[in-house]
């Protein structure tokens, strides 16, 4: 039985995409490549964050949480910084009717030139943690959508 994991996304399937892997054996973060070239605009008042896509989808129980994280080095090589600090995962993302759970970090270019990202450069982390419920929690709610789609 599976428990938690990376799939290729629909889409994604003839692209070689890797699956993530920790470089080391004390790595919290499982690296995470971009699916294809893109380039993030230098910033701009008002703009929107560019999102990169990764290929890839995550399944995991329902009692963790998918983090996204920074590498630490793009904001000094890259002018990279997410712009919404940390990615969050829910399990039901997994799969969703929408973009079938595909993983993309929303990237703002701090630098005054376009950053360019290759296919294959690694962009990010991601980190499964467990979280806990309060003594009432009574979400019944399903989701419906993908990518920000419980912000109703």
């Amino acid at each position: 039985m599976k428990k938690r994991g990376f799939e290729i996304a629909k889409g994604f399937e003839d692209k070689n995409i890797n699956l993530p892997e920790r470089k080391t054996k004390m790595a919290a973060g499982y690296d995470i490549e971009a699916a294809e070239d893109t380039v993030v605009p230098a910033f701009k008042p008002g703009q929107k964050p560019t999102l990169v896509k990764t290929g890839l989808k995550a399944y995991f129980p329902e009692d963790e949480v998918l983090y996204l994280v920074n590498r630490s080095s793009n904001p000094k090589k890259n002018g990279l910084v997410l712009s919404n600090s940390i990615g969050v995962v829910d399990a039901d993302y997994y799969n969703n009717p929408d973009n079938d759970g595909h993983i993309m970090f929303a990237f703002y270019n701090m630098f005054d030139t376009d950053t360019i990202i290759k296919k294959g450069d690694r962009i990010g982390q991601a980190i499964f943690q467990k979280f806990l419920l309060v003594d009432n929690d009574k979400t019944e709610g399903e989701r419906m959508g993908g990518f920000g789609s419980t912000d109703a």
